[in-house]
């Protein structure tokens, strides 16, 4: 049996706090090292990168532990490259087993994140890390559990990248049909003023109900106790759920503001003047939650009366999602309105040919659905297994 020690973090790893440049020096058209100013583009894992700096300041290395240390501190991300870290993230280079640091650190997140009576930090400096306290066992038990958790990790990833090209599959075919025009019989039909004979113009809110989410305080989520809640950091920039945005709501909900499966929801809000996110979408995967709901940075496109899946790839693939956000405005956090949703105007496929996609969506749909349901399995058995790992319950041979 591994004897643990406790053992300073500073102590048994390299901590290098972040730094960012000038924004003069920041674009996002991939030129120079990717840039991470804090934690918006965590991932489950990895982060995501769609900014980029020419001037670098603090650097770190692919595998090196990314952490938040500015509110919301304590969040955890693997570096699954070299980049550039800004003021909100602090890099953490294990001398030992990084990988075991990494699922050491998530096991002690809440420990890190708050004081001793409770209080939520605000933010860390080097110091607190340094002096932050962990327990190692030996070497060689550091990396049977590393791999241990690591294997998880390592289907679930491989599920992601099939899931991917599910979806790359279903882009393709939709601008194949919708944005290149070659749909099937298209050789048949007549074009006038460049939309074929038989399209529709519509207004957005001519075919659905939009209903926004629910409002909230922060004493409504900061116990992380109630029912799960989509927040703007469920949608993905460009489209798409992301699992990492989860809040557990602990308030009053009216019978509209629930989700089922399959919902289509939109954000209306983006914290940047980006529009990466503002008017993205995404489906409610198949969660294995009793009640869902929404946050109000999110609406929900309610009693569609077309397809679902064809609207979903009109705004996610086709464009349309891109134009919407052109109609949002704020100064420092973009806002768009559900008066000018309900005037947005567009045009659609004939209902014949909507349902032809629609069948090749909901197949294309079913088969991420069988991942994400074996991804969901795959992350609550190694969620059982970290702490039992990480405080000796569990010995590994």
């Amino acid at each position: 049996m591994s004897k643990w020690r406790e053992v300073r973090l500073g102590d048994v790893a390299d901590i290098i706090m972040g730094q960012s440049p000038k924004s003069i020096y920041y674009n996002n058209v991939g030129e120079g090292l990717k840039f991470l100013q804090g934690n918006r583009t965590f991932g489950r894992i990895y982060p995501t990168y769609d900014t980029y700096t020419i001037k670098a300041t603090k650097i770190a290395e692919k595998g090196d532990i990314l952490i938040s240390v500015r509110a919301p501190v304590g969040d955890i991300n693997l570096a699954n490259t070299k980049c550039c870290i800004g003021r909100g993230i602090s890099a953490i280079r294990s001398k030992e087993n990084n990988l075991f640091l990494f699922y050491n650190l998530i096991y002690n997140k809440k420990r890190l994140k708050t004081t001793e009576n409770g209080t939520t930090y605000g933010s860390i400096n080097k110091g607190d890390l340094e002096n932050f306290k962990i327990k190692l066992p030996d070497l060689e038990t550091q990396e049977k559990i590393a791999d241990v958790l690591s294997s998880y990790d390592k289907l679930i990833e491989n599920n992601n990248k099939r899931i991917k090209i599910l979806e790359e599959t279903a882009e393709e075919i939709y601008k194949e049909w919708f944005v290149r025009m070659r749909f099937p019989g298209h050789k048949n039909t007549k074009f006038e003023k460049g939309i074929p004979k038989g399209w529709e113009e519509v207004n957005l809110g001519d075919i659905c109900n939009l209903v926004r989410g629910v409002s909230y305080s922060t004493k409504d989520i900061e116990k992380g106790i109630g029912i799960p809640m989509l927040t703007l950091k469920s949608v993905n920039a460009f489209g798409g759920y992301n699992y990492d945005g989860l809040k557990y709501y602990d308030g009053e909900i009216s019978d509209r503001h629930y989700l089922k499966k399959n919902d289509l929801v939109m954000a209306i809000t983006d914290m940047t003047q980006d529009r990466r996110v503002i008017g993205q979408v995404c489906l409610v995967p198949m969660l294995n939650y009793d009640e869902l709901t929404y946050s109000a940075d999110l609406i929900l496109l309610d009693d569609l009366i077309i397809e679902k899946g064809y609207m979903y790839s009109l705004l996610r693939y086709g464009g349309l999602s891109k134009h919407i956000s052109m109609f949002a405005n704020g100064a420092n956090v973009l806002h768009l309105n559900q008066k000018t949703l309900n005037r947005i105007r567009f045009v659609i496929a004939p209902s014949k040919l909507r349902k032809e996609y629609e069948d090749f969506h909901i197949d294309i749909q079913k088969e991420i659905n069988i991942l994400e349901i074996q991804n969901q399995n795959l992350i609550k058995q190694r969620d059982l297994l970290l702490p039992r790992l990480m405080n000796g319950t569990i010995q590994v041979k």
